[in-house]
């Protein structure tokens, strides 16, 4: 696939690592020619330095040729025009654009991107994506990774396997054995800075973190197997007012009525403007590692803070402080990669990734066959994945212990009209199925090739 991608920022940089690594012939265009610089010398891609809204930049990148444009720059009006331009005077197939501003996506406005406005075929906003997982994660607190799929039916959680785990050194083939009616199915296990798909011999170990797959209300129950029964907490402190922080406060204030939220943002006119806005939220202007205004929100006793700056360091050092105060809970907003991997060394008890939430949408349509959604887990070793079986997959029609197409990947649940089943060894994958399982790196492609439609793939 020829792909052309406009902005080399962290974003631009995660989806040309993903998608050179994959072999695809990728072309990044920037203003910087720093930033040019680096992607180049570190991947396999070819740079352009200038405006990827501008024909003549487009035309050097090969867009002539290309079957998808995404354009993540750090200006939503330049990503729209750069699909504009690919749609008018090149003809580009599949055009994506991040868009940050919510106006834009004000249902009011819903016409603006369709194919007779402005044509954008994906449109991702990142903000909204990250407010909602982290709203995900203060529903599930002792979760450290979570994520939806078949329009909510079917969650896929990670959760740290601790000194009280009750199913340590438990052979996963004896789960079902000790619990009958076990609501959860393990696909993934990260274990020592690697990533394994679980063997039904496998144990457990402490330190694990281990990702399953269930359905949306027996979530809560495959976490107790795993030894968390936190309560989620009512009393949160959130650090940052800018698109997330409101995002996430207002919609605290919309869903849950008990909840108690003071937000702090450092920016004065910011901080008055969203408490003008937002009616239950104590809003703070102050420096969030300042300890006077940390105790001046109530972080000794709050269950839960938030750290959702654009500053990652300011983020950590927040949430550290906010610890040692006495915060039950803390959860950080982290964009470098480096920061995230540990994160949980320090004490994090979880962390959210804007980058690999916005690549895993990216992906999503960049992945081949009927795929429906697609998340990357694990610092990118793997993916959950979504998609519908077809006649022709040769998962249909047999026991999945009968198939030998499964090395490296592990089925967790199957969506069959509007019913979720946990997958067993006599389970039968029909025709139209949405099948979720989870994917190392290196056979996602034979996923891929697993629910295309033709026939000479297998």
């Amino acid at each position: 696939m020829k792909v052309v991608i406009c902005g080399a920022g962290q974003v631009g940089f995660g989806i040309a690592e993903r998608l050179a690594g994959e072999q695809n012939d990728v072309s990044i265009i920037d203003t910087s020619a720093r930033r040019i610089q680096v992607v180049t010398e570190q991947l396999d891609v070819r740079g352009v330095v200038g405006q990827g809204s501008h024909p003549d930049v487009l035309a050097k990148a090969g867009i002539e040729a290309a079957d998808m444009l995404i354009a993540v720059t750090l200006h939503d009006e330049v990503n729209m025009v750069a699909c504009q331009v690919g749609h008018a005077l090149f003809n580009v197939p599949t055009k994506v654009a991040r868009i940050r501003a919510q106006t834009y996506l004000a249902p009011e406005w819903r016409d603006l991107f369709s194919r007779d406005q402005l044509p954008i075929d994906v449109v991702i906003s990142p903000e909204i994506e990250v407010g909602e997982m982290v709203l995900r994660r203060l529903s599930l607190p002792g979760a450290t990774d979570t994520v939806t799929f078949a329009d909510g039916a079917v969650v896929v959680v990670g959760a740290l396997c601790g000194e009280d785990c009750p199913v340590v050194n438990t052979p996963l083939s004896q789960l079902t054995q000790l619990f009958p009616d076990m609501p959860a199915t393990i696909v993934a296990v990260s274990r020592g800075g690697r990533t394994l798909v679980p063997r039904s011999t496998e144990q457990l170990q402490v330190g694990d973190i281990v990702y399953f797959v269930a359905r949306a209300d027996q979530v809560r129950r495959g976490l107790s197997l795993l030894g968390h029964d936190e309560v989620p907490g009512q009393r949160i402190v959130i650090a940052g007012g800018g698109n997330i922080g409101y995002y996430v406060a207002s919609e605290l204030e919309k869903r849950n009525a008990a909840a108690r939220v003071k937000l702090i943002e450092a920016n004065r006119d910011r901080a008055q403007a969203i408490a003008e806005v937002l009616s239950r939220t104590v809003v703070l202007s102050g420096d969030a590692l300042e300890r006077a205004i940390l105790d001046e929100a109530g972080v000794s006793e709050a269950d839960t803070m938030i750290a959702l700056t654009n500053d990652d360091r300011i983020n950590i050092l927040s949430c550290l402080l906010s610890r040692q105060i006495g915060a039950k809970r803390i959860l950080s907003l982290l964009n470098e990669q480096g920061y995230a991997t540990f994160a949980r060394g320090l004490g994090i008890d979880a962390h959210v990734n804007p980058r690999q939430i916005t690549v895993s949408k990216v992906l999503q349509h960049v992945r081949r066959g009927r795929i429906r959604g697609v998340h990357a887990l694990l610092d990118g070793s793997g993916e959950m994945i979504e998609a519908e079986a077809l006649e022709t997959s040769p998962l249909v029609g047999k026991p999945l212990k009968d198939l030998d197409l499964l090395e490296g990947l592990r089925i967790g649940a199957i969506v069959r009209n509007g019913q979720v089943l946990l997958p067993r060894g006599d389970t039968v994958v029909r025709a139209h199925d949405r099948v979720v399982l989870f994917a190392l790196n290196d056979r996602i492609k034979r996923v891929e090739q697993l629910f295309r439609v033709a026939l000479e793939f297998f």
